[in-house]
């Protein structure tokens, strides 16, 4: 039956493999139900309707994905995009949460129209696989990132006055830095760390999902994995002021939020064109020009996502770069993302023994998925200028501005404007064109608000 429905063996991998990736990027994706809680109920949303939000929609449209487009990719509410949710869209603009969701459920509206046009599908075409390739290396350093952060390695410090390094720089300015040595947090993801690259070094199935495992039993003696007294492992939260169907869309519409609309379809338009298309590639879903015939369907149930989540009290669900660690342990079919989407449905009950899981288990998992879709930089033809350097705009882009989406439109600038400068005009898609001018716009707009 599984194999009739996810064609297992045309991929080369089995249902044991397919499981084990799904509770992979489960695992470390788990961390948005603690964090998109948190983020939204600074709008006056209640935090276990979010949690209620959070888990349905990702579990409902993961599954979808996976048997719909027989894709290994899991959503859910986007980082980023939540916290300009909150941020902007709520305490910036004035606007009522349920004017917010209304917003969203617009943007996802416009996605399906898109998608079904075939309009976003071209974009799968019209980008040139050097910019492919480099989309997989940005997100790679990406989720290296998001690692590093999340573990406790890297940390923001303020500079010193004696080490300033330059005369304009105020000593009252962050800098990236090394954490303490002394915090248990990074220690645990240290000896994590090291136990899944030795057991990735050993080609032991299951490396990551082990390895997250037993750091988390680690950090029990450790004081990092904290058991709460009374704990219950099978409990449902307080569902009473759950926020299905309250977005108010005519609301939305008669504040004039086009603004807010036309920034939560930009970033998830690029958001999730880069992360399809980095997975595809890790997961060899790709043909020789860096194509995949499934990104269409997946790109259709990514936009219906928009809407649904909406409809659950969410804000934007979008497609995740953690669906990476799942592909890294083997997943191939739909049946990863189908996995992943029964323990998001499953975490309603077992969210007790989901959130005992600290960050410093799952940060060594995302660490190493970064460098296994960093290795891909080799595909990149360096010698050509026109190709090289755009690609190396997008990869370094995406880590240090801590936005895929800003990596991705950086490349479209600096490979079209390279093209045409240098008498390569031909080379270019005319979709490029449309994307080099789109992005200048809302690039020039951003800088006028």
């Amino acid at each position: 039956m599984l194999e009739k429905i996810f064609k297992l063996k045309e991929q080369n991998t089995n249902v044991r493999t397919e499981i084990i990736a799904g509770i992979t990027t489960f695992v470390t994706m788990a961390y948005i139900l603690i964090v998109n809680p948190n983020i939204l109920s600074g709008t006056g949303m209640d935090r276990n309707a979010i949690f209620f939000a959070t888990a349905v929609a990702a579990g409902v449209v993961s599954i979808a994905m996976g048997f719909v487009a027989n894709f290994p990719i899991a959503l859910a509410p986007g980082m980023g995009l939540n916290a300009f949710f909150a941020a902007i869209a709520v305490q910036g603009a004035g606007m009522p949460w349920q004017a917010a969701l209304g917003a969203v459920f617009i943007s996802g509206i416009i996605f399906i129209i898109l998608t079904v046009t075939k309009i976003r599908q071209l974009l799968v075409v019209a980008v040139p696989n050097s910019l492919k390739v480099a989309i997989t290396v940005g997100i790679g350093l990406f989720i290296t990132i998001i690692g590093v952060k999340m573990s406790g390695i890297m940390v923001a410090k303020t500079l010193s006055p004696n080490i300033v390094p330059f005369k304009n720089m105020e000593s009252s300015q962050w800098i990236i830095g090394l954490g303490d040595f002394n915090n248990p947090a990074m220690a645990l993801s240290l000896i994590g760390l090291l136990i899944s690259v030795m057991l990735m070094a050993l080609r032991v199935k299951g490396s990551l999902l082990i390895g997250i495992v037993t750091t988390t039993l680690i950090g029990i003696p450790m004081g990092v994995t904290v058991i709460p007294e009374n704990f219950v492992p099978f409990a449902l939260p307080d569902f009473h002021h759950l926020a299905v169907g309250a977005l108010d869309v005519k609301a939305a519409l008669n504040m004039g939020i086009w603004t807010v609309v036309f920034t939560f379809t930009f970033v998830e338009l690029f958001d999730t064109f880069g992360t399809l298309v980095g997975t595809a590639r890790k997961a060899n879903l790709v043909d020789k020009d860096g194509n995949s015939p499934k990104i269409g369907k997946a790109m259709l149930v990514d936009a219906f996502g928009v809407s649904f989540g909406a409809l659950m009290g969410t804000s934007t669900i979008t497609s995740y770069v953690e669906s990476a660690a799942g592909i890294s342990e083997g997943g191939r079919t739909g049946l990863t993302a189908v996995t992943t989407g029964v323990l998001f449905l499953l975490a309603l009950v077992i969210a007790p023994i989901a959130l005992l899981i600290p960050g410093a288990a799952t940060a060594p998992a995302l660490i190493i998925v970064g460098l296994l879709m960093v290795s891909s930089i080799k595909e990149i033809d360096f010698s050509d200028f026109t190709e090289g350097f755009p690609a190396f705009i997008t990869f370094v882009l995406m880590p240090f501005t801590y936005n895929i989406a800003n990596g991705i439109a950086g490349g479209i600038v600096f490979y079209t404007a390279l093209k045409v400068l240098t008498g390569k005009w031909k080379q270019v898609h005319w979709m490029m064109y449309i994307l080099f001018v789109l992005v200048i716009v809302r690039y020039v707009f951003l800088a006028e608000h």
